[in-house]
């Protein structure tokens, strides 16, 4: 069998179009962002917390020796700890750090499950656009049941366009919204070791240096 007798362009423009079109009826703009920007993790490692742990007790060791006041000139490039560690200069409490660390976690968390759910409904959409490409075949088919021409584009649609939406969604839709969410689970466990380094750098807190009054 040739390969490109499994190739009906009628047939995949029902399923890709119909795919697109009920997944931005469905997803907030926004949430369509999201999730197609979140393709660029698929091509990452896992995130791992290890050096901004690092870069976390180094701070904390620069904060033991001269005051947290000295942190706001640190290069921080992670938003997260940037914000966590900005909070601590300006005099946040450890609880009051760990919360703010836990907001920023769920709030990425929500962005990964946002992105995956997505993914999840294109692949849920996309068998169900493969049956309505079979109908239309079909429809087509006895439509013209006096050219043999036209039975054989009708049940090519038909088939193939179920063909098509199986494909797409077992085997590209659904594998990202897979690796998706397991990306958004490795993140988030990895994210929840930042909590107690930061609680302990915001313990570090000294008495800043008086101001000199002006005489």
């Amino acid at each position: 069998m040739e390969w490109m007798t499994l190739f009906d362009p009628a047939a995949l423009g029902i399923v890709l179009g119909g795919t697109v079109l009920v997944t931005l009826l469905r997803t907030p703009l926004h949430d369509l962002v999201a999730g197609i920007a979140a393709l660029r993790v698929l091509v990452r490692r896992p995130f791992v917390a290890d050096a901004l742990v690092a870069q976390i007790a180094a701070l904390t060791r620069i904060a033991r020796k001269h005051g947290v006041f000295q942190l706001d000139r640190a290069i921080i490039a992670d938003p997260d700890v940037a914000a966590a560690v900005m909070a601590i200069v300006d005099g946040d409490e450890p609880a009051e750090v760990e919360a703010l660390v836990r907001y920023h976690r769920g709030v990425r968390i929500d962005r990964h499950v946002a992105a995956a759910e997505m993914w999840a409904s294109a692949a849920e959409a996309a068998p169900a656009m493969g049956m309505v490409g079979t109908l239309i075949g079909l429809a087509r088919m006895f439509a013209g049941m006096s050219d043999t021409s036209a039975i054989g584009a009708g049940m090519a649609i038909a088939l193939l366009a179920t063909l098509y939406g199986a494909l797409l969604a077992n085997l590209v839709l659904s594998p990202i919204a897979a690796r998706l969410r397991a990306a958004g689970r490795t993140e988030a466990a990895e994210r929840a070791r930042l909590e107690a380094p930061l609680a302990a750098l915001a313990a570090c807190q000294t008495p800043r240096p008086p101001l000199q009054s002006v005489a």
